[in-house]
C-alpha cells in the first residue's frame, strides 16, 4: 500500500512527519511518489495562525480530491488545540492529536475493517513520548532530531502551549541512539524542539549536554540548534557551545519586538537590554557567527512610537536574516481579547518598513563574508557544475565543482550573489 503525507508548519512537524512515514514503511507501506495516488494520506497540521487553519482545511480537501479512495488522516497541532473545528472537516476519516500518534497504525487498521470514522484526541502526558524516531530525512543533506516538546511560557499571542502541552525532554540516551543512526547517512544534524531552550529542565540536564551528545556520534560533523529564547541563552551556554568544535555558530533568537512595552504585553520573558547582551556575548565569543530572528509587527496596542523603537532596535542589532510577519489574532489566546487592535493597512505598512530594514542588514551581512574561509555543506546541483549549500553560520552559498552533494568543502568567499555568497574551493 502507498502512503503520502503533507506537512504544514515548523521543523518539529517535519521531523514528526518523517517519523510517521518511517513507522508506516517499517510496517509494509511504501511512500507514494510525487503524483502517485496514495492508499493512506496524512495531513500533519499547524495551527499557529487562523490562516494556517484555513490552509489545513484546504490541504485535507485537496488530499481527498487527489486520492479519492484513500484513508485521509488529520493529525498535528490543529486537532489537539481545536478538536471541534477539526471534527467538522468531513473529508478526514481519522483525526488524532499530537499526543497519540503512536496509535496511528491501529487507527488505520481499525478504519479499514469498520469504515467508521475515528476521532481520538488524548491529553498530553507529563513525559516525552517514545514514538518519535527516525533514521534520516527524505532527500535532505541534513537531518533534524527532535529533543523536546511542549512549552510553559504562554506568550499572549500563542496557542502552541495548548496544542503541545508542557515541556517534555527526550533522554540523553535516546538522543545518542538516534544521532548514531543519523550519523550513518548524514554529516549534519539540527536539534529542534517546541521550546528548545527549555530542554532538560524537567529531567535534570541541559541543552549543552544534548549538543555534546549529538556531536559525539560517529559520522556527525556539524551540529546546529533551532530557535532559542534570549532569556534562556546564558553566558555559560554560549561559552560551552564555543568549546564544542562541531557546533555551528548560527543563533536564531526570536526577538518578536524591539520595544520593551510591546514585549511586556506579549508576555515575553526578556527585554531589549537582555537581548542585546546575548547578541554581544555571541559576537564576542564566536568567530563570524550569524544571528537570525523572527519579528512581529502590528501586535495589539502597538503604537507608531513603539513600532519605531522596534525598527530602530532591529537596525541596531543587524540581523543576518529575519522573518518579518504581521500579528494575526488567534482565538483562544489572551491577545485576541486585547484592546487597540492595529488596523490591517497599518500592519502592512509596518511590515514593508521592517522587511526593508532587515533586508538591508542581511545584505550587509553577506558583504561582510567576502574574504572569509568557510566550510560549505553542498546540498544540490542548481546548474551544471554549480552547487548550493550552507556555510557553518548558515550563509547560503554557491560553489563550483563536480559531484559535491553531501560533501563538506573548504572554500573562500569571493563575492556576493542575489541572496547568497559565491565561493571558491580551496
Amino acid at each position: 500500500m502507498k502512503a503520502g503525507i503533507a506537512t504544514l508548519g515548523c521543523k518539529v512537524n517535519q521531523y514528526e512527519s518523517q517519523a510517521m512515514m518511517d513507522m508506516l514503511c517499517s510496517n509494509g507501506f511504501e511512500q507514494a511518489a510525487d503524483g502517485q495516488q496514495a492508499d493512506v494520506f496524512i495531513v500533519n497540521s499547524c495551527t499557529v495562525t487562523a490562516t494556517g487553519d484555513k490552509k489545513v482545511r484546504q490541504t485535507v480537501r485537496r488530499a481527498r480530491r487527489e486520492n479519492p479512495g484513500a484513508v485521509i488522516i488529520l493529525t498535528g497541532c490543529m486537532p489537539q488545540a481545536f478538536p471541534e473545528e477539526c471534527e467538522a472537516i468531513e473529508e478526514a476519516d481519522i483525526i488524532i492529536g499530537n499526543s497519540n500518534r503512536s496509535g496511528l497504525l491501529d487507527c488505520i487498521d481499525q478504519f479499514m475493517h469498520t469504515h467508521q470514522r475515528i476521532i481520538d484526541i488524548k491529553p498530553h502526558g507529563s513525559q516525552y513520548g517514545s514514538e518519535s524516531s527516525i533514521s534520516g530525512m527524505n532527500e535532505r543533506t541534513r537531518a533534524y532530531i527532535k529533543i523536546e516538546d511542549g512549552c510553559n511560557r504562554f506568550c499572549t499571542y500563542c496557542i502552541i502551549p495548548y496544542a503541545r502541552g508542557r515541556v517534555r525532554s527526550r533522554s540523553i540516551e535516546d538522543i545518542l541512539a538516534e544521532s548514531q543512526r543519523i550519523g550513518k547517512k548524514y554529516r549534519e544534524v539540527v536539534l529542534v524542539g517546541i521550546n528548545l531552550s527549555a530542554y532538560g529542565s524537567d529531567i535534570g540536564t541541559d541543552l549543552l549536554q544534548a549538543v555534546r551528545t549529538a556531536a559525539s556520534a560517529e559520522g556527525i560533523e556539524r551540529v546546529r540548534l533551532g530557535s532559542l529564547e534570549p532569556d534562556l541563552t546564558p553566558d555559560e551556554l554560549i561559552d560551552g557551545l564555543a568549546k564544542e568544535p562541531k557546533f555551528c555558530p548560527q543563533f536564531h533568537l526570536a526577538i518578536q519586538s524591539g520595544c520593551d512595552e510591546t514585549l511586556k504585553r506579549m508576555n515575553r520573558h526578556y527585554d531589549t537590554s537582555q537581548f542585546r547582551h546575548v547578541c554581544d556575548k555571541i559576537r564576542a565569543t564566536f568567530d563570524n557567527p550569524s544571528i537570525t530572528t523572527d519579528i512581529m509587527v502590528g501586535f495589539a496596542g502597538e503604537t507608531q512610537e513603539e513600532f519605531d523603537r522596534s525598527l530602530s532596535f532591529a537596525r541596531e542589532i543587524g540581523f543576518a536574516r529575519a522573518h518579518v510577519f504581521a500579528y494575526s489574532r488567534r482565538k483562544g489566546t489572551r491577545a485576541d481579547t486585547f484592546p487597540d487592535q492595529v488596523d490591517e493597512h497599518i500592519k502592512s505598512l509596518r511590515s514593508e518598513a521592517m522587511i526593508k530594514a532587515t533586508a538591508d542588514s542581511a545584505a550587509q551581512f553577506l558583504r561582510s563574508q567576502v574574504g572569509k574561509k568557510v566550510k560549505i555543506l553542498a546540498e544540490r546541483e542548481v546548474e551544471p557544475g554549480v552547487f548550493d549549500g550552507y556555510t557553518e553560520n548558515y550563509t547560503p552559498a554557491h560553489i563550483c565543482g563536480n559531484d559535491l552533494c553531501g560533501r563538506i568543502i573548504d572554500a573562500i568567499v569571493v563575492s556576493v550573489g542575489d541572496g547568497f555568497v559565491i565561493c571558491k574551493a580551496i
